[in-house]
């Protein structure tokens, strides 16, 4: 159990992980806690939004509607991997669930998943008490993508949120693992989003998974696209080469058919081509050298 963050302990929390956050009117202030209690906490719930566009998901998350007042959670996760905040205090996002899962993220010990929860929002235990949540712009349907910018920011969020209360990523739980009513997220897998989670807390706050890309001496000069076109340029001039050597053959053969006769008639543009390819494989691979020795 733990006490909830101060919105400036969850601001340097969020920047230190790398996390672009955009401040949403009053969200420090913005609250449900009029009406019950705000912690102790014990964990991070992710939810997903089933809407289209940003602007529209931040209003309806900070506002809520006639029958679930907002706030709806305690930020918005863009697609484009910017974290709205839009309240903090008790939020109407967890709603009812599972005691066994609950007593399981306290203790942060189940299996690659917590139990299935039997019950649901109308006969469960109060989890807006208990979760810090986040919704995720998302259609919920399964075809709607989860771009790399979101994930990754959904992943720092939540070790942003662990690292500063000294959680493991077994604290961290979508709403589908709380509620037996609850689908989100959907679309990635929340084992997978945990490991993630937990990969990230092995590393500094500011690690970017970039910083410890493999590299060798051959590859250091060039990013992957430009390795695999310049082998591909190279795989094409040597076919090209291979088919020249063949055509004419066939072209000065006394008994053409049909088949060799065309590939006599391909043979200036072949030429073409093969001077073309053997021109910028040449440049490429000149670039290449010269920015190993400048290196």
């Amino acid at each position: 159990m733990a006490t909830p963050l101060t919105a400036d302990r969850l601001l340097k929390a969020l920047h230190d992980e790398g996390v672009t956050v955009v401040e949403v009117g009053d969200w420090r202030t913005h609250n449900r806690n009029k009406v019950g209690v705000f912690g102790p906490v014990n964990g991070s719930m992710v939810h997903h939004t089933v809407t289209k566009g940003t602007a529209a998901t931040v209003a309806i998350c900070r506002d809520g509607y006639a029958d679930l007042p907002g706030p709806l959670c305690h930020g918005v996760i863009a697609k484009n991997g910017r974290v709205h905040l839009v309240g903090w205090g008790r939020a109407n996002h967890a709603g009812g669930g599972d005691p066994r899962v609950l007593d399981q993220v306290v203790a942060e010990d189940y299996d690659t998943r917590p139990t299935p929860p039997t019950r649901g929002n109308t006969n469960g235990v109060d989890g807006n008490a208990r979760f810090y949540g986040w919704e995720c712009e998302n259609l919920g349907d399964g075809n709607d993508p989860w771009p790399a910018a979101q994930y990754n920011a959904i992943v720092r969020v939540q070790a942003a949120l662990c690292r500063a209360h000294g959680w493991t990523a077994k604290s961290v739980i979508g709403h589908l693992e709380w509620s037996s009513d609850k689908i989100d997220p959907r679309g990635f897998g929340m084992p997978a989003l945990r490991a993630d989670v937990a990969e990230r807390l092995t590393h500094p706050a500011s690690w970017s998974p970039d910083d410890e890309a493999p590299q060798s001496e051959e590859d250091t000069d060039m990013t992957p696209a430009q390795e695999a076109l310049l082998k591909k340029l190279a795989a094409d001039v040597a076919e090209l080469k291979k088919q020249q050597a063949v055509a004419p053959w066939a072209y000065r053969n006394a008994k053409l058919d049909a088949e060799s006769r065309a590939a006599g008639r391909r043979i200036p543009d072949m030429h073409g081509r093969i001077e073309q390819l053997q021109t910028t494989l040449d440049a490429l691979t000149k670039a290449v050298a010269e920015l190993k020795n400048r290196a």
